[in-house]
């Protein structure tokens, strides 16, 4: 049985339609990160399973888009490491936002020197127009043992 190191929530927005943000082509948005102390971890490996929901819209003509979700681990001093990927492709028959979730894990990071153990969540999209229309959410739990 592992030992609960610590958890946390990257709440963007908690609201369906709270929010009407862009995702511009060729580039990925940061829409969660979270930092996660594993100071406790003495012994046994680290395990750390996060879970998000991120709500788009199509563009306001319906086109095939793909929405990639990208999570990574680390900072901008320390590099970045992708740890899971996935994608989405929109059902072209919605106008309305549509609800993506995705679970996943990091199995053995490395134990930062110093600081937490950060974890960031990216959205890019295929399609010029696709809008987060929220909610959107990125939460986090580390293990040890």
């Amino acid at each position: 049985m592992g030992i609960y190191l610590d958890g946390r929530t990257s709440q963007n927005a908690s609201l369906a339609n709270s929010i009407t943000t862009p995702i511009l082509v060729g580039s990925e948005e940061l829409f969660g990160i979270l930092g996660l102390d594993v100071t406790k971890a003495t012994v046994g490996q680290i395990r750390v399973q996060f879970n998000g929901t991120v709500a788009v819209q199509l563009p306001l003509v319906p086109l095939a888009t793909s929405i990639n979700i990208r999570i990574v681990r680390g900072t901008a001093e320390t590099g970045f490491t992708t740890v899971y990927t996935a994608q989405e492709a929109l059902d072209l028959s919605i106008l309305g936002p549509q609800l993506i979730t995705f679970s996943g894990a990091d199995f053995n990071p490395p134990k930062p020197v110093s600081g937490p153990l950060v974890y960031s969540a990216l959205i890019s999209a295929t399609v010029l127009g696709t809008v987060r229309r929220g909610p959107e959410s990125f939460s986090a739990i580390a293990t040890a043992g």
